[in-house]
């Protein structure tokens, strides 16, 4: 019974590896002139908590291509980017550049960025309340009435 068990599973885990989702290719060339440019310190903070979704930068771990997991994390690649590219940061109008600071600002406050299921293994990413204020400060600094 066990055995019979544990060859479906096994065999049902085969077969997700089949079901993959892809996230959109680097380009050849990045332009390092769109990069968003903030004082060292913020960029090490960006750089740390906010790159492996938000850039071209991701380093994908092994779990991110063993489906089902690969799913969630390339699901979480794939929006992060479309929502916020800080390699792109430049070929963004202001609108959109408004609805990111204030997207940062929210999400922060509301501890849902760094997402909590990546810092369960991305220690390293979360941010200590200095670095949060830190960021907080230089998007709401950006925030334009108008918009």
């Amino acid at each position: 019974m066990f055995k019979t068990i544990f060859i479906w599973l096994f065999g049902t885990l085969l077969l997700l590896q089949a079901i993959q989702i892809s996230i959109p290719p680097i380009p050849k060339k990045i332009d390092p002139n769109t990069e968003i440019k903030v004082s060292a310190p913020l960029m090490k903070t960006l750089k740390t908590s906010c790159y492996a979704c938000h850039s071209y930068e991701t380093k994908m771990p092994w779990y991110g291509n063993i489906a089902p997991v690969s799913w969630e994390v390339k699901s979480h690649i794939k929006e992060g980017r479309a929502w916020l590219n800080f390699q792109e940061w430049k070929t963004y109008d202001d609108e959109k550049k408004q609805k990111i600071y204030k997207g940062i600002v929210k999400t922060l406050k509301d501890n849902t960025m760094p997402m909590p299921m990546y810092l369960l293994i991305h220690k390293d990413a979360k941010l200590t309340a200095s670095q949060k204020d830190s960021l907080i400060k230089w998007a709401e600094s950006n925030i334009k009435e108008e918009y």
